[in-house]
């Protein structure tokens, strides 16, 4: 895919690195939903960002979010409450300590709450891209077949140029993760971690 690349016109977005899903005292870790390929994301995806900020660039983090009704009670989506029984008060609301991004990856230079696969569906998301004039965009986090992959989508329908990181996201079985990267071969462009570091500072 032939694109001018320009790191200060540049983002690099995170979908889902959150306490809750990634810390062992988290929402997922405590239910003992993790995988072993999701836990190194963090650590690969820092020198991404750091490498983008010293060109100019800017770092999106999208975090998933349950909305607190009366009494804290979440409002979960129901498909969701049933893939995820054990997920309740407190968990990824806003503020407390589980909805914060990873502290690897922090600070971010701005962060979306979202609440649904897609980052882009009611979020700010598109604002804050137009208004720092980003007209590329480099995805990781988690899983790959769900909020990674619709958001490639849904950039991919705004016109943006996209840039996948194929060891900076995961899903939790390889196969789907590594199917998904097939399936999306079409939609963006997909690099290593080091390889988009390297494009960057080139």
């Amino acid at each position: 895919m032939s694109h001018a690349f320009d790191p200060a016109r540049t983002a690099l977005l995170t979908i889902d690195l959150q306490n809750d899903f990634l810390d062992p005292k988290g929402a997922y870790g405590r239910a003992g939903q993790t995988a072993d390929e999701i836990l190194p994301l963090p650590g690969r995806i820092r020198p991404v960002a750091d490498a983008l900020r010293a060109k100019g660039g800017s770092y999106v983090s999208a975090q998933f979010t349950l909305v607190p009704h009366q009494g804290r009670d979440p409002l979960i989506a129901p498909h969701l409450k049933e893939l995820r029984p054990f997920l309740g008060r407190g968990d990824f609301e806003p503020g407390a300590w589980g909805h914060h991004l990873v502290d690897t990856l922090q600070p971010a230079d701005f962060t979306v709450e979202k609440i649904n696969y897609s980052a882009f569906y009611q979020t700010r998301l598109e604002y804050i891209l137009r208004h720092i004039g980003a007209d590329t965009l480099i995805v990781g986090g988690i899983v790959t077949n769900g909020g990674v992959a619709s958001t490639l989508r849904d950039a991919h329908l705004r016109g943006l140029h996209t840039i996948m990181l194929s060891d900076g996201c995961a899903a939790f079985r390889q196969e789907v993760h590594d199917a998904t990267l097939v399936s999306l071969g079409s939609v963006t462009e997909i690099m290593t971690c080091a390889q988009a570091t390297d494009m960057i500072l080139a």
